[in-house]
């Protein structure tokens, strides 16, 4: 038995088989830094896959800034403090006017499971409608919003289409899309669920990674605001410059939400979550509820949130996702131009799906050959995951210090797997 086989095993003992693995031989990875992940055996691995560590595995000025904050002082948030006071000034301010209030969490999970409450006070009513392969996090209420999640949604939540990124017609689909959030609104009433929010993760990730065009989600949200329901902006995996120079998938949009959830990259790995919402929202619901999470916003938790803007910021980082992810959308529509396997390449700055389907024949979906691609691409020290309902879209979504060379490498390893595959 070699030592990560029982390593597994231990895994499987303590854990329980709910914590899943990636790959058939998974990777035990014991440092990293930038893009790359090195296991145990010193094999270097190009992470295009983990949006987590959004300015790069280990960063110095993270690592430095948590050392410090936690050398000094580490409490709740019942006591004055300065960090989490300058942290939401400066975050709102990269916010549009309105969105003006920020309560800390510690989860994406936990930061979409307060905007739902928050929701369903206001309005009183608890119709939600999201996307039929979304998810939204962990707790019970939004996994019950996950359909990807969960074999069925509960009575009080309703799955439209995402918009096909195929049709011919963008526009009619964004329309087709709209009208279909309007009758699932319509459908929750007449079952006696008042509206209360569409919850939409703006770059449609689980879903297959629908970026295109910009304002596709535009007539989706006028659909729930004239159903008398809030809107809801997830932004745990396309915010903080990951689609580029815009920052949030929503501005990407043009939408206006009236809340939206942050998570994953807000602290490169750190456990800190958020939702920004409207002042009278934050009114309202201060009036009625006590809100109160001990370790979201913590001293060191808001110290190292603070580095990851100021990192995004001096380095550019959003800027270098349009830049590079643009480039590598034009590398991989080029190899599909070498193997039909590849029937679509979309995506923004550098959130890129690829969407694999049988040779010659695109609308064909083909999960088998995606994930003989993830795993193949694994032997070739490249790192990525796979997205949509069938499995089928290849998810490359790297630390934003993603340059043109790891690009080079990761589209030369796929071309590589490709042909071999074929």
């Amino acid at each position: 038995m070699t030592a990560d086989h029982d390593l597994a095993a231990r895994r499987d003992a303590a854990l329980g088989r709910s914590y899943r693995l990636f790959y058939d031989r998974p990777v035990h990875p014991v440092r990293a830094e930038g893009v790359w992940l090195h296991d145990a055996d010193g094999t270097a691995y190009l992470d295009c896959y983990n949006n987590v560590p959004c300015i790069g595995h280990c960063h110095p000025r993270v690592t430095q800034a948590l050392a410090t904050q936690a050398a000094r002082l580490n409490t709740h948030t019942r006591y004055l403090d300065e960090t989490i006071v300058a942290y939401a000034e400066d975050l709102l301010a990269l916010l549009p006017p309105g969105l003006d209030r920020l309560n800390l969490t510690c989860t994406g999970s936990e930061a979409n499971d307060l905007a739902l409450r928050v929701a369903m006070q206001v309005t009183g009513g608890r119709g939600v409608v999201v996307t039929d392969w979304a998810y939204h996090g962990g707790t019970v209420a939004v996994a019950g919003i996950s359909p990807s999640l969960v074999p069925q949604v509960p009575g009080h939540v309703r799955a439209v289409a995402p918009p096909n990124p195929r049709a011919q017609d963008m526009e009619a689909e964004a329309a087709r899309f709209a009208q279909d959030v309007a009758a699932a609104f319509a459908d929750l009433s007449a079952a006696g669920h008042a509206p209360c929010a569409l919850v939409l993760d703006t770059i449609l990730s689980s879903d297959g990674i629908i970026a295109d065009p910009p304002g596709l989600l535009r007539g989706a949200e006028a659909a729930a605001r004239s159903a008398g329901a809030l809107v809801i902006a997830d932004e745990v995996q396309a915010g903080f410059g990951r689609i580029g120079a815009s920052f949030w998938g929503f501005a990407r949009h043009g939408m206006q939400p009236d809340m939206v959830t942050l998570g994953k990259p807000m602290g490169a790995g750190h456990p800190i979550a958020g939702l920004v919402l409207r002042a009278d929202l934050a009114e309202q619901f201060g009036r009625e509820t006590r809100y109160f999470n001990t370790f979201g916003g913590n001293p060191v938790s808001c110290a190292v949130a603070q580095t990851v803007l100021d990192v995004l910021r001096e380095e550019e980082l959003p800027q270098n996702a349009d830049r590079v992810g643009a480039s590598l959308q034009a590398g991989l529509r080029d190899l599909a131009t070498r193997h039909t396997e590849i029937a679509d390449v979309r995506g923004a700055g550098l959130f890129i799906g690829v969407d694999i389907a049988v040779r010659d024949d695109p609308d064909r979906p083909d999960p088998a050959r995606a994930a003989a691609l993830v795993e193949g691409l694994k032997t070739r020290g490249v790192l990525l995951s796979t997205s949509a309902r069938a499995g089928n879209v290849l998810k490359i979504r790297p630390p934003l210090v993603f340059s043109d060379a790891h690009a080079a490498r990761l589209l030369d390893a796929l071309a590589a797997e490709l042909s071999a595959l074929a």
